[in-house]
């Protein structure tokens, strides 16, 4: 929990609305925090990881990276891998597929979400629809991506959220009519 705290005055911006990890200043971050939380996470992975140890891990690699680019994606997924076969879920699996985009790009990402879309389970998660939004829009698919953002619009209950995907509607709309 303190890694996830640690970045809570970045999460948001003045007008509050929703910041994301890539896009955060990390001079925000409460770096005592993050200092006092590395060998808790180090101490729970000696013994045997549970979920909670897991997604301290992976809150340990965001923290650990100085700069968004720095971040081992690659890693993350290889954690996200063990809860996957341990406890699987299908907010694991999207969890994962989100990490998938970043470490190895949008295709093998998509077809991921798409395989947990076809089974119907997240259909009613926002998560789920602005997850696949994501990489369709980085694939230049902005009609797809569209679509899905409307999806996760009608779903979404937090209002930081709602204009944070309004915003992403309005951008692939618009690359959408310059093509």
């Amino acid at each position: 929990m303190l890694l996830h705290d640690s970045r809570r005055p970045a999460r948001l911006n003045a007008e509050g609305d929703l910041v994301l990890l890539e896009d955060q200043d990390r001079g925000l971050w409460d770096h005592q925090q993050i200092i006092e939380a590395l060998p808790l996470v180090e101490e729970a992975l000696r013994q045997s990881p549970g979920p909670y140890a897991l997604q301290a891990a992976i809150a340990a690699v965001h923290c650990s990276a100085p700069r968004a680019e720095d971040t081992d994606w690659r890693q993350i997924v290889r954690l996200y891998d063990l809860p996957a076969r341990l406890q699987p879920t299908p907010v694991i699996a999207l969890n994962r597929a989100a990490a998938v985009s970043m470490a190895d790009g949008p295709l093998p990402a998509l077809a991921l979400i798409d395989a947990l879309a076809a089974d119907g389970e997240l259909e009613n998660y926002h998560l789920l629809h602005a997850s696949r939004a994501h990489p369709r829009r980085r694939l230049g698919l902005s009609a797809e991506a569209a679509q899905s953002y409307r999806k996760a619009l009608a779903l979404v209950t937090n209002e930081s959220e709602r204009r944070f995907l309004e915003r992403r509607l309005k951008d692939v709309l618009r690359l959408k009519d310059e093509s």
